[in-house]
């Protein structure tokens, strides 16, 4: 058997129909800019989530650049951020010349800990940007609590976990700004780069579409120093066949989910979900102590695997300059040499999950 890690050719197959149709129509009208699709796709965003405002952009890193344009950081300001995640989170605060304040994660949701928040936080503390690692929000209760004392900003870095919710609504409502990323392998994801953000806030939502062209408050007219970060209208056509199926797709994630829990979690460590929120699974993570040797071994046998990821963002070497050593974050760095991926999307099938179950319980055995 040969497993698909993202099925996204299958995906595709399944609804080519109108994925086909919609970017046919894009080609007709030669609208690839900031066409009509682009303006529906963020009705429909806005639906889903309820809410105030989505803005599409460019891609997920583009999503945190606005986020933090919006609020204005400054260079030599402070972000607050998880030191385990994808370096879009970190890379962000330092190309606005700020200050990446790293803080270490949960064991058991790999998400940054919010206890440890507070005692990062210093005069020059502007925000705080966690990230909602593999799917899952972080503690937004307890984030925006501390946000709210010191008089910070909350930004949520949702590349992986557009659809999760918090208290039962979208993250968008627990933050200042929500951003997320629409990259192929993502639980939604375009053919291409995309991505969106999605606040509550009028003004940073005007800010923001402003910024994404250029600064423009009217043509050729340029209130802010600003990107080009607009979405091309073929991958809204792309999304805007996609989204109406989304929600299926997300309960089939959990579906998986839950069978690799069931069958792993008296072997290796499994990823747990609170119970006050929901996950949409980018990723299925667990924890082993001979992570190379399990990959090698899934591999021969049709299984791949990911690793998310093997460096944490305050050992990176474009991080040096921070001078922070090893065991700083001592969570972050044992995770980060033991978390291995399995198998995820909403097409693989029962035979397939339980076969990479198998073929991990067995050399998980023999290794231990």
């Amino acid at each position: 058997m040969k497993i698909d890690f993202a099925n996204l050719q299958h995906q595709y197959q399944l609804y080519k129909k109108e994925i086909d149709a919609n970017i046919q129509k894009v080609l007709d009208n030669s609208n690839y800019i900031m066409g009509e699709e682009v303006q529906r796709l963020e009705r429909e965003l806005e639906q889903f989530t309820q809410a105030q405002h989505a803005i599409t952009c460019s891609s997920g890193t583009d999503a945190l650049l606005l986020a933090l344009m919006a609020i204005d950081i400054q260079p030599d300001d402070e972000v607050i951020t998880t030191s385990f995640s994808f370096i879009a989170t970190a890379e962000t605060i330092a190309l606005m010349k700020a200050k990446p304040i790293f803080v270490d994660i949960e064991e058991s949701t790999f998400n940054i800990d919010a206890s440890k928040i507070e005692e990062a936080i210093t005069s020059k503390t502007k925000a705080v940007m966690p990230v909602s690692l593999y799917g899952q929000p972080a503690d937004m209760d307890e984030i925006n609590a501390i946000a709210k004392k010191h008089n910070l900003k909350v930004i949520i870095d949702g590349a992986q976990s557009f659809g999760a919710t918090y208290k039962e609504q979208a993250e968008a409502h627990h933050c200042d700004i929500y951003t997320t990323s629409f990259f192929p392998s993502k639980p939604l994801g375009c053919y291409g780069d995309g991505g969106a953000v999605f606040t509550n806030n009028d003004e940073y939502a005007e800010k923001i579409k402003m910024l994404r062209v250029h600064g423009q408050s009217e043509r050729y007219h340029h209130k802010y120093i600003g990107l080009g970060a607009r979405l091309d209208t073929i991958q809204a056509a792309v999304l805007l066949a996609k989204l109406p199926h989304y929600a299926d797709e997300i309960k089939a994630r959990q579906a998986v989910a839950q069978k690799y829990s069931n069958n792993l979690e008296s072997i290796v460590a499994t990823p747990s979900v609170k119970e006050d929120r929901t996950s949409v699974w980018a990723q299925y993570t667990v924890r082993v102590k001979n992570r190379e040797e399990l990959q090698n071994k899934l591999k021969n046998e049709g299984v791949p695997t990911a690793v998310h990821y093997p460096l944490p963002l305050h050992l990176q070497a474009c991080f040096q300059y921070l001078n922070l050593e090893r065991n700083k974050y001592p969570v972050a760095d044992e995770v980060s040499e033991e978390v291995v991926s399995m198998p995820m999307n909403s097409f693989i099938q029962n035979d397939e999950v339980m076969y990479a179950i198998s073929s991990a319980i067995l050399h998980v055995n023999l290794s231990s």
